[in-house]
């Protein structure tokens, strides 16, 4: 009877741990299954735009000089010196960027603009990935925001699928990636916006919005990377660019 059981605890024994075993390698799994991919990004791949000093890449749009300021590692404006654009132009990239503003404050960054004399301001010709803070825009501005002028909308255009935005003040971390007219706007680790450049959907969408009256609105490339100068305060840190 002793013997008996002995075998039927080890046999009970034995079974408690496979099971804890098999619990453990499922487990495993899905943690593997559910993290995020490692980047296989070298510092190498990545050119970097503003580091806390050198504005050496940046200029005035339609002008010489630079009217922005470095206070404190941070690349700010009061909104009043207008929009700063890259010297070099790119078709295909990663942009990432950290920002934030001040209480009911606007901005963006407009990419694939285009500088010349005959455009007044870098929307003209560029799609722009909106920052503002919409928590507190029309008790400050008496007015009340569309749902595609929130923060990381295409301005007017796209409206994106959740706001993820931190309040004024803070900084948030966006990225913008234009791949073969391929168009993804990120805000603080989720992609929020995604579309397409140049298509017949996006033509229609233009038609219907104030850029019917630009008519070379979206229509680049290729084009510079610009800040947007709107009257607010507005900072900037960490610009980086990764063409691909």
């Amino acid at each position: 009877m002793k013997l008996t059981h002995y075998m039927l605890a080890s046999l009970l024994l034995s079974f408690f741990f496979a099971c804890q075993s098999q619990q453990q390698e499922e487990s495993s799994a899905a943690s593997e299954t559910q993290a995020e991919p490692v980047s296989q990004d070298n510092d190498e791949d990545w050119v970097t735009l503003f580091d806390g000093s050198d504005v050496s890449q940046w200029k005035n749009y339609n002008e010489e000089g630079f009217g922005w300021e470095v206070v404190n590692g941070e690349l700010t404006t009061d909104g009043s010196s207008g929009d700063i654009i890259t010297k070099d132009t790119y078709e295909n990239y990663i942009l990432e960027f950290d920002w934030k503003i001040e209480r009911g404050g606007n901005s963006g960054v407009i990419y694939n603009t285009v500088e010349d004399k005959k455009y007044v301001s870098t929307h003209e010709t560029g799609p722009e990935y909106q920052l503002i803070d919409a928590e507190n825009y029309k008790e400050v501005h008496d007015y009340a925001l569309e749902d595609n002028q929130v923060t990381a909308a295409n301005y007017a255009l796209h409206v994106p699928s959740s706001q993820p935005v931190k309040p004024a003040g803070e900084y948030n971390h966006s990225k913008i990636v234009v791949d073969q007219g391929k168009v993804e706007h990120w805000l603080n680790g989720e992609k929020v916006v995604e579309y397409e450049l140049w298509t017949a959907e996006w033509k229609e969408m233009v038609a219907q919005t104030k850029f019917k009256d630009m008519p070379d609105y979206g229509k680049a490339k290729s084009g510079h990377i610009a800040l947007q100068g709107h009257g607010d305060q507005v900072w900037f840190k960490e610009i980086k660019i990764k063409e691909l």
